[in-house]
């Protein structure tokens, strides 16, 4: 018996890594059709007796504008261009205020977002993160960090129904990806820690102060890939 079960948590892990390597590396040149997160949140719509809707337009990084890339960067990870998938020192800024009750984001990269919202679902238990991790350390050993900002930018919640940059642009601004401006790019920078809740126009004063602020740290971003 200890020796079937030893072959079939054997058998589990190595199929888990097989399937698991392959999905990193199509993902590596095929765009991301659909994310577990898009079909979450549409059974949430349909229970909620709303209309399941789901507006995802995949285009490459060049169609997306630099403005955009600077305005992730420079609120949601400013080290991503430097780090190998983790900042450990946002981690553990994190960690110390959560231990002092304070109500904070995460520490998470845009490496681990792209992880979590393109293989995973969303939580925030200790399995899950683990697998955030494997997968975190799987696209930066396969991918460039031109494409995990690419998928990233093609896949991430950015609305209530609406993923990614292409979409998003359309969604809130009545325009394409690559013709944002910087002002508009940080206005939907600002709402992706929250993007049902928030909004980029007709906004408040909290989110309108935030956009000004990146919006002034566009400019110091250096986007050499």
């Amino acid at each position: 018996m200890g020796q079937k079960i030893f072959r079939f948590v054997w058998k589990t892990f190595l199929w888990f890594n097989i399937i698991s390597v392959f999905f990193v590396l199509l993902y590596k040149f095929v765009p991301v059709p659909y994310t577990p997160l898009m079909a979450i949140r549409a059974l949430e719509q349909k229970e909620a007796g709303k209309e399941m809707t789901c507006s995802h337009d995949w285009v490459d990084i060049e169609y997306i504008s630099p403005n955009l890339q600077k305005a992730v960067i420079a609120s949601e990870d400013g080290k991503f261009l430097e780090h190998n998938g983790f900042d450990f020192d946002s981690m553990q800024k994190a960690f110390e205020k959560n231990q002092k009750g304070k109500k904070i984001r995460g520490g998470s990269t845009i490496s681990q977002q792209t992880a979590k919202n393109v293989f995973l679902w969303p939580g925030r238990s200790y399995i899950r993160k683990g697998f955030e991790a494997y997968f975190t350390v799987l696209i930066e050993l396969l991918w460039s960090k031109e494409r995990i900002m690419e998928v990233y930018l093609n896949s991430i919640e950015m609305g209530d129904g609406v993923y990614g940059a292409e979409a998003a642009s359309k969604h809130w601004y009545h325009k394409e990806a690559r013709n944002l401006s910087k002002y508009e790019a940080a206005g939907i920078a600002v709402i992706l820690p929250n993007p049902r809740k928030y909004k980029p126009v007709n906004s408040g004063p909290y989110i309108n102060r935030r956009k000004a602020t990146i919006t002034k740290y566009i400019g110091y971003v250096d986007l050499t890939y």
